[in-house]
């Protein structure tokens, strides 16, 4: 059964200027797997990774039902990828199956979650 649904749209550009502007950007956004796993990307790849789990982390925050803040932080949902590139939630305050998507274009990348509870019932 769903418990809930987000999506999020945001602009690569709007987080690359963020990244530029404030050096705790990428800290207070990435756990430290997911910086370590940027750091490894390259030039506008680095961009479009982070912004797209910092979509990610707001789709997931709706999804949740509260919006990033006190029961939801940056810090609480951890999002790699599996050896095929599929995007999963390594860490999350959800007790339940979570599913990710992230998409991007040259400007925007676009998410979804989707949180899930297990009917015992059935």
């Amino acid at each position: 059964m769903i418990y809930g649904t987000g999506i999020d749209l945001t602009e690569i550009n709007r987080i690359q200027t963020l990244r530029q502007r404030f050096a705790a950007f990428v800290p207070k956004v990435l756990t430290p797997a997911e910086q370590d796993v940027m750091n490894k990307l390259k030039g506008q790849r680095q961009n479009e990774f982070l912004a797209g789990r910092f979509s990610a982390k707001e789709a997931y925050s709706k999804a949740y039902g509260t919006g990033l803040g006190s029961a939801v932080g940056f810090q609480d949902v951890e999002i790699l990828d599996d050896d095929e590139g599929k995007p999963h939630l390594t860490k999350q305050p959800f007790d339940g199956p979570a599913h990710i998507s992230i998409s991007h274009t040259e400007t925007l990348v676009m998410t979804e979650v989707i949180l899930e509870t297990v009917d015992s019932t059935r």
